[in-house]
């Protein structure tokens, strides 16, 4: 899958509304770019952005998936 990202697709990757995360990004709650007259967001930023809003309790378990998610990344490329 591709790291640039259209609004709809981070709004069904996010399991939200497109109206949401497009008026996120009108107001800069969630980083994004405007290019012209489309928003386009970054997977891997998208990503940071997400684990950022997971509660303190849990970053131990985030820091365990992200390390999971990168050795099955790697086990496919290599």
């Amino acid at each position: 899958m591709h790291d640039i990202m259209t609004l709809e697709e981070v709004a069904n990757y996010l399991k939200m509304k497109p109206q949401t995360i497009y008026t996120w990004a009108q107001s800069g709650k969630i980083p994004a770019a405007k290019i012209g007259k489309e928003w386009r967001f970054r997977r891997s930023i998208v990503d940071e952005w997400f684990n950022g809003h997971i509660d303190e309790k849990f970053q131990d378990i985030v820091k365990k998936a992200e390390k999971k998610d990168d050795n099955v990344r790697n086990l496919r490329a290599g």
